[in-house]
C-alpha cells in the first residue's frame, strides 16, 4: 500500500550571523504597509488638533529650550545666527528619533493579538512604527522652511545631503527601535526606563549646542554616539554650516553597528514572541 508523500516544515533557529530575511520582508511588503496606513491613523484618531501635534511638540521645546539656555543659559553667544533657528533644526531630527523609538518600542506590546494568532515577520511592526513618524517629519520640515524664510536664511547647496541625515536618523530609530521592543516583550519594566535613558540621549547630542563646546580630545569618543554626528550633518546641510567630517564619520559607523546589534538580537528572540507576549 503506498502512503502519500508528507512535506515536514522545520523550525529552527536563526544561525549565529544570520540577519534578516529580506525575501521573506519583500514577500510581506503589502502587510508592511497596512501596518504604516494604521499606524498614521491611529496617531491622529480622535485628536483635536490632529497633525498639528508633529508641529507643536518641537515648537514648544525650542522656545522652552531658546529661554532657558539660549537667554538665560548663554549658549546663544556661541551659536552663529538664531539660536531658536538652531535649535528648532536640532530638535526637527531628533523629535523623529525620540518619537520613533518609543512608537517601536512599544509597537509589539500593542500588537500582541496579532502576534498570538498569525504568523509574519515580527519586526514589520516596529518597522511600521517608526515608518508612521516621518509623516509627522514630513510636517515640521515644512515649519522650518517657513522658519527659514522668516529669519532670512536661505538654502546652501549643502542641503542637498540632507536625505543622508535623514537616512542615518532612521538607521539609528531603526536600530534603537527594534532593541528596545524586543527587550520590552520579554522584561517590561524596561519600558520604565526608557524615558530615561532618552532624556540622558538628549542631552549628550548636539541639539542645544554645537560640536565646538566639546574639546577636541573628547571628540572622537563623544562621535560614537550615533545621533551626534547624524544631527551636525542634519544641521550643516540646512545651514550651510562646515561638516564635521570625523564625528560624522566615527557616528556612521556607531549607528551601523547599532542598527546590526538591535536586528541581530530581534531576529535571534522573535521565535519567543508569541509565547511570552
Amino acid at each position: 500500500m503506498a502512503y502519500p508523500l508528507r512535506r515536514t516544515l522545520r523550525l529552527e533557529a536563526p544561525g549565529s550571523w544570520q540577519m534578516l530575511n529580506l525575501a521573506e520582508l519583500w514577500a510581506y511588503r503589502e502587510l508592511l504597509f497596512f501596518f504604516v496606513w494604521r499606524d498614521v491613523k491611529v496617531r491622529y484618531k480622535q485628536t483635536v488638533l490632529g497633525a498639528a501635534w508633529a508641529v507643536i511638540q518641537p515648537l514648544m521645546t525650542t522656545f522652552v529650550f531658546t529661554i532657558l539656555f539660549g537667554r538665560f543659559g548663554g549658549m546663544s553667544k556661541q551659536v552663529e545666527g538664531p539660536y531658536a533657528l538652531h535649535v528648532f533644526v536640532g530638535m526637527l531630527p531628533w523629535t523623529f528619533f525620540s518619537n520613533a523609538v518609543a512608537s517601536a518600542a512599544n509597537s509589539l506590546v500593542g500588537s500582541s493579538h496579532l502576534i498570538s494568532k498569525v504568523y509574519f515577520p515580527r519586526i514589520l511592526i516596529p518597522i511600521a512604527a517608526i515608518a508612521a513618524g516621518l509623516v509627522d517629519f514630513a510636517i515640521s520640515f515644512v515649519v522650518l522652511l517657513l522658519m527659514m524664510a522668516w529669519y532670512g536664511v536661505a538654502p546652501t547647496p549643502a542641503i542637498l545631503a540632507l536625505p543622508l541625515y535623514l537616512l542615518g536618523t532612521i538607521v539609528c530609530a531603526g536600530g534603537a527601535g527594534v532593541l528596545f521592543a524586543a527587550l520590552i516583550v520579554t522584561y517590561r519594566d524596561v519600558r520604565y526606563v526608557m524615558p530615561f535613558v532618552m532624556q540622558l540621549w538628549l542631552f549628550a547630542t548636539p541639539v542645544l549646542y554645537t560640536l565646538d563646546i566639546i574639546p577636541a580630545k573628547w571628540r572622537a569618543l563623544y562621535a560614537l554616539n550615533p545621533m551626534a554626528g547624524t544631527i551636525a550633518g542634519f544641521r550643516a546641510s540646512v545651514l550651510g554650516s562646515p561638516f564635521p567630517t570625523g564625528v560624522i564619520l566615527i557616528s556612521s559607523v556607531a549607528a551601523l553597528v547599532m542598527f546590526a546589534t538591535g536586528v541581530r538580537y530581534f531576529v535571534q528572540v522573535e521565535r519567543r514572541f508569541a509565547d511570552v507576549i
